[in-house]
């Protein structure tokens, strides 16, 4: 496939509608194009269950029309003119936001990076088949495992172009390729499921089908035979496929929109201590074959690498150019583009390493309960409240004991990042990334 060719049409068409809002009354416009492509295959028992393509191409253009803005979503085969037309009509009715319009000229990216985000590596349907069979087998063969949930494996690209009124021009594309397997252990009323996977820009980069299916296996097998653990306070670990959900929220309570909003617990904790003085937040948009890199943000701004978090202290909300603009600051380049609309976003954040191995942190504890799921959805990002379901094992004399299910693990976000202990197991293969974790002090509902 000639990305090439293919981005050049893609230029033509966000700069032919964004001439044509001008011309249709807009004070300012961008647009923006984005192209997907992916196929994929899902197998369970040796047997395909189905095989799956799709492509598209879809255009958004944002009109601003004095401090009012609308927005419209089309094909990119759409004609620019009725777009335009029907875009600065919707908004010459709409509400005035003062907080809308471009990002400022001086903020944008003047040179594209190559981040390396683009493996032209062609991979078949057959070859997707073959590595879904082989990472089932790989699963299937591990002592215990009874049944498949089904295994799979894509490959595909996505791309963004945009154009502004402005002067700015730019797109970038990436691949994706992925891998995972999802099997049963034990019969009955005691089957346990779990599962693995691999996600990468680059194919050569993927685990193997075997490693993974291998993974899978030995994960649901641990699981057999689970116990409830005792009502009480326990000092909690989280495996890294949780604690990755922990950064999570730690980035959508400092994402500068819910700051506006004041719908984030750390809404007034700027300049202040949020967390532990282990922990330090990275955000690098530009990381060379990231998950989550991009070479400028949804409005065309040079995103630089931010300390968010630093040793505990709050540095920075995450910033579009509308939510800074409501905060009486400036966009940091996180701007997000989500079909017509643009909010802040982290890219590549990290909870940076602790100094102790995780098999060390779980050395030190005479009792504790090590995570390895979580479920429900209970979060409140306004009150910082958490409270989910969870399974792992129980560690008793710094070493994993039995499986644990069927409990709940609650605290307050606020309280667990101030007793947050980090590993050293980082691993940045995740848009959103976090080591081991220890927190002590979390109350467990089980028995």
């Amino acid at each position: 496939m000639d990305v090439t060719l293919e981005a050049a049409s893609l230029i033509d068409r966000v700069s032919a509608l964004v001439d044509a809002a001008k011309a249709a009354g807009a004070d300012a416009a961008d647009a923006v194009a984005v192209r997907d492509r992916s196929t994929s295959v899902s197998v369970r028992l040796g047997k395909v269950e189905s095989t799956e393509a799709s492509e598209g191409d879809d255009v958004s253009l944002r009109v601003f029309v004095g401090q009012r803005v609308a927005s419209v979503s089309a094909t990119a085969s759409s004609d620019p003119k009725v777009l335009a037309e029907r875009a600065v009509a919707m908004a010459k009715v709409s509400p005035e936001d003062p907080y809308q319009g471009l990002a400022d000229a001086a903020l944008l990216a003047k040179a594209v990076r190559d981040l390396d985000l683009y493996d032209a590596t062609a991979v078949s349907a057959d070859q997707l088949k073959e590595d879904a069979l082989e990472a089932e087998e790989a699963a299937l063969a591990v002592p215990g495992v009874t049944n498949s949930s089904g295994s799979g494996a894509s490959a595909g690209l996505g791309g963004m172009v945009l154009a502004t009124s402005h002067g700015f021009l730019g797109q970038y594309v990436g691949s994706r390729f992925s891998r995972s397997a999802s099997v049963i252990a034990g019969e009955g009323t005691g089957m346990e499921r779990d599962y693995d996977y691999s996600s990468r820009l680059h194919f050569s980069d993927l685990d193997s089908p075997e490693a993974i299916g291998k993974s899978a296996g030995e994960r649901a097998v641990r699981r057999l035979n689970p116990r409830k653990a005792q009502t009480g306070e326990v000092t909690v670990i989280f495996d890294p496929r949780v604690a990755r959900g922990i950064a999570g929220h730690l980035a959508g309570a400092i994402n500068g929109a819910s700051v506006a909003r004041k719908t984030s617990f750390l809404r007034d904790m700027m300049g202040k201590q949020v967390a532990s003085a282990a922990i330090t937040v990275i955000d690098e948009p530009a990381r060379r074959r990231g998950q989550a890199s991009r070479p400028f943000d949804g409005e065309g701004v040079d995103g630089q690498t931010l300390t968010m978090v630093d040793k505990g202290v709050l540095n920075h909300w995450f910033l579009s150019t509308s939510a800074a603009r409501e905060l009486g600051l400036t966009t940091n380049g996180r701007g997000s583009r989500g079909g017509s609309s643009v909010s802040p976003s982290s890219t590549n954040l990290s909870i940076e390493p602790g100094e102790q191995s995780p098999e060390a942190l779980i050395a030190s504890l005479r009792s504790g309960f090590y995570v390895t799921e979580v479920f429900g959805q209970g979060v409140n990002m306004i009150t910082g409240e958490y409270s989910r379901g969870a399974s792992g094992f129980w560690i008793e004399n710094g070493a994993l004991t039995y499986p644990v299910s069927e409990v709940t693990i609650a605290s307050n976000l606020k309280d667990m990042f101030l007793r947050m202990v980090p590993a050293t197991d980082l691993d940045r293969n995740y848009g959103t990334a976090a080591p081991t974790l220890l927190i002590e002090g979390m109350t467990l509902a089980g028995s």
